[in-house]
């Protein structure tokens, strides 16, 4: 059996994942990226192995990926994030599937993939310069309501009656929270307006790729039902979640990896 890893360094945390040459999943672990993602790389590389039974020096492949894909050295190639997350999403869906857009909403990016029928990347945008539609959207106003984000979704989920939030930029926008705390909203109605004030966000994004079919939430938003249930709403049409969705990046190139093996 061969063994392929793909390693996604993000910003925020690194991600890693092994897959064999039937294209199963072996294993995934995931660990803050910290100051040195070369380090990271290998650390986390090294607990993924030595939990799966496989010596890392046994790898087929390896191919990196994520915002610092280029600094990991133990790595053969590097792909970027739109190849990984498109060849994750469409491991993770099967031939079957009627989703033709892959949403991803990362700690410090969000990015829209539409894919044609037979699966090939159609087209996609990437929101990389703003906070706005990004976790650091809903870290930053979580800190205002003094919540944890974890919280912050079941508790969108609450609300009847969503306050409106006008401001993207996330200095605005925390004004605008402490502004409706003061005026004594309640929070659980202020957190689910933040959520619907992000999907529109992205929505747009999505729409300009050219929205189709059903729609693949990864990333960490796709662990965060506040967010599903806002791009249902928004969307009108169902989001499905990955089944690692903070994985899809990872995943992808461990596939990735194996496919340009094969091809050599």
């Amino acid at each position: 059996m061969r063994v392929f890893a793909g390693i996604d360094a993000g910003s925020t945390y690194l991600k890693a994942a092994l897959v064999d040459d039937k294209r199963q999943l072996l294993g995934v672990k995931t660990a803050p990226t910290g100051i040195d993602a070369r380090e990271t790389a290998k650390e986390v590389l090294d607990a993924l192995c030595l939990q799966v039974g496989v010596e890392p020096m046994a790898l087929a492949a390896i191919t990196a990926t994520g915002y610092s894909r280029r600094q990991i050295d133990l790595a053969g190639d590097n792909v970027t994030e739109i190849k990984a997350h498109a060849a994750g999403a469409r491991w993770a869906l099967g031939a079957d599937s009627e989703v033709r857009t892959l949403i991803d909403v990362g700690g410090q990016d969000s990015k829209v993939i539409v894919f044609d029928d037979n699966g090939a990347v159609k087209n996609f945008v990437m929101n990389d310069k703003c906070a706005a539609g990004t976790g650091r959207f809903l870290e930053a106003l979580a800190r205002v309501l003094d919540v944890s984000v974890k919280e912050i979704g079941p508790m969108a989920l609450q609300s009847k009656l969503p306050c409106e939030i006008n401001s993207m930029c996330v200095v605005f926008a925390e004004s605008e929270v402490i502004s409706l705390l003061a005026r004594r909203h309640d929070p659980v109605d202020i957190v689910a307006g933040i959520h619907v004030s992000m999907a529109k966000r992205i929505a747009v994004m999505a729409r300009k790729a050219g929205l189709s079919g059903e729609v693949l939430l990864t990333g960490g938003g796709g662990l965060n039902p506040g967010l599903v249930a806002a791009f249902e709403d928004e969307l009108l049409c169902d989001v499905h979640i990955a089944e690692h969705p903070q994985l899809n990046g990872a995943i992808g190139a461990a596939l990735l990896a194996g496919r340009l093996a094969a091809a050599a």
